[in-house]
């Protein structure tokens, strides 16, 4: 009876095989998948025959359904080389016991001392963003089952041995598995799901091994962050989100690990503060520790820093520890000095840069000078520009425009918040005229269009300096170019915008 079962699935597989998505729908599949599910025991019989094809939409069956024991053997007979587990957790609440299935049997595999005859996995991907169209496959839109996309991983190396003289190839022992993950670390954000796949990974860090390509840091408490990091390859960090409120002692503890994500390429840093209870020999070290972490990174490309008290007069010590190019370079609401913006133009680090940000950063007092010298060095690449409420006022604006007029791939300019009167800004229009990727400017409000010294915009001023620059645009035939005017509000920081009739913000609003 048990054969005739067996065989009665065969023929069914054989049948489907055949054909293709266009004359074979998906609902044929589902049934198959359906009816097998029905006798666990006989679906994980049929794994061991069962073609490669198939697995997809049986463990897709088998996971909607909560088949705990089939998911199981699923895992330990995964004929590809990446379980893209993820997507199928994405928009639902993953039942802990189908999660812990699956790590289950990672268990029975890692526990094994050579790899079973069908089985390739090497990737447990958690990812909810990644390989979306490996289920998507069998919705019945692609031509052929045999186009079915392998996820991106490597091919297992093997071995040869020889039999009866033979040469012959030989399953090669177990390296080890990685489980892919975004992570977010903040406080109360451990679930359960979470909690038993760090316990899994902390008894079998050997063969178990934890990969976080996204890392974001929020509020934890730097003991758990530790913890946690400690059982992460940290090699596997590409992109690094610290948003936390930490004190220099704090940061100097990160340190460390910061230095062993070698292959870190977008480092996100913001808010730390100031700490009284320190000397300033002690701060010194502190800051030292952390800036030297940069040598170890050279895959970084791209730094955005806001709101670090200790940079003034230091960013220099910042940049020549960064060992590369890097294409954005992000320095927001941090205190710089003019020596620091002169380090910045001469520094080797910016040659290269598609993106530059100085977003609140006073520049009043500072010279242009040192930033007309930054955009020259920036030139050919600079592609979005961000003076935003750095405090430019008009002499400064005018030395800068002939470097501006230079940076031919210019995509974006923005420098909202700056004190710049409308003769000043028909300036610059003449000389960005001429840059044909320049697609958008976001610029302030026109001195011209404020009743008092308080902020008070006069509404109808705005409207008719905006229109005579929006008519001056016409006139030199860049009619489609996107001139913004936007300017944050004094009384409550939302900013108004007039294109061509205003946004306002709520203090302008009736009663």
């Amino acid at each position: 009876m048990e054969q005739r079962r067996m065989l009665s699935w065969g023929s069914i597989q054989s049948r489907y095989i055949s054909m293709s998505v266009w004359t074979s729908p998906r609902r044929l599949v589902e049934l198959a998948g359906q009816s097998l599910l029905k006798d666990e025991a006989l679906a994980i019989a049929a794994l061991e025959l069962l073609p490669r094809e198939l697995f997809p939409p049986l463990f897709t069956a088998a996971f909607d359904g909560r088949h705990s024991q089939t998911l199981k053997a699923m895992v330990q007979a995964w004929p590809f080389t990446c379980l893209p587990l993820g997507v199928l957790m994405k928009g639902q609440q993953l039942h802990l016991e189908t999660f812990k299935a699956v790590l289950d049997g990672l268990d029975v595999l890692l526990a094994q001392e050579v790899r079973p005859r069908r089985w390739k996995l090497e990737v447990l991907d958690l990812r909810k963003n990644s390989h979306q169209d490996f289920w998507t496959v069998w919705s019945g839109n692609r031509a052929s089952l045999y186009s079915f996309p392998e996820p991106e991983a490597a091919q297992p190396m093997r071995k040869k041995r020889k039999v009866d003289g033979l040469s012959t190839e030989a399953e090669q022992p177990f390296t080890p598995i990685e489980v892919l993950v975004d992570l977010s670390l903040k406080e109360g954000a451990c679930d359960e799901l979470f909690s038993y796949l760090m316990e899994k990974v902390k008894r079998q860090k050997n063969v178990l091994h934890l990969c976080c390509k996204k890392l974001k840091i929020f509020a934890m408490p730097m003991q758990n962050i530790k913890m946690i990091l400690k059982m992460v390859q940290l090699d596997s960090i590409e992109d690094l989100e610290v948003t936390c409120t930490w004190k220099l002692p704090t940061l100097a503890k990160f340190s460390p690990y910061l230095g062993q994500m070698i292959n870190l390429r977008r480092l996100l840093l913001s808010h730390i503060h100031a700490s009284s209870s320190i000397s300033p020999e002690k701060e010194e070290q502190y800051i030292a520790q952390f800036t030297s972490q940069f040598l170890s990174l050279q895959c970084l490309q791209a730094v955005y820093v806001d709101s670090l008290f200790f940079l003034r007069g230091r960013l220099d010590q910042l940049l020549r520890h960064v060992m590369n190019p890097l294409e954005t370079l992000s320095v927001t609401n941090c205190r710089l000095s003019e020596g620091d913006v002169m380090h910045l133009s001469q520094s080797p680090n910016v040659g290269q840069l598609s993106v530059l940000s100085l977003s609140g950063v006073m520049l009043t007092d500072v010279s242009p000078e040192p930033l007309q010298a930054l955009l020259e060095r920036a030139s050919a690449t600079l592609q979005d520009l961000d003076f935003d409420e750095c405090g430019i006022m008009d002499d400064q604006l005018l030395v800068l425009l002939p470097s501006l007029s230079h940076c031919t791939q210019l995509t974006t300019l923005s420098f909202c918040g700056n004190p710049i009167s409308i003769s000043v800004l028909e300036n610059l229009l003449h000389h960005l005229i001429g840059l044909s990727n320049l697609t958008h400017v976001l610029y302030p409000v026109p001195l011209e269009s404020y009743e008092d010294v308080r902020g008070t915009l006069h509404l109808g001023r705005l409207a008719y300096l905006h229109a005579r620059l929006k008519e001056l645009l016409c006139e030199l035939g860049r009619p489609s170019m996107v001139w913004l005017s936007a300017n944050p509000c004094p009384h409550c920081g939302d900013r108004t915008f007039y294109d061509p009739e205003p946004i306002l913000c709520p203090c302008f609003m009736p009663n």
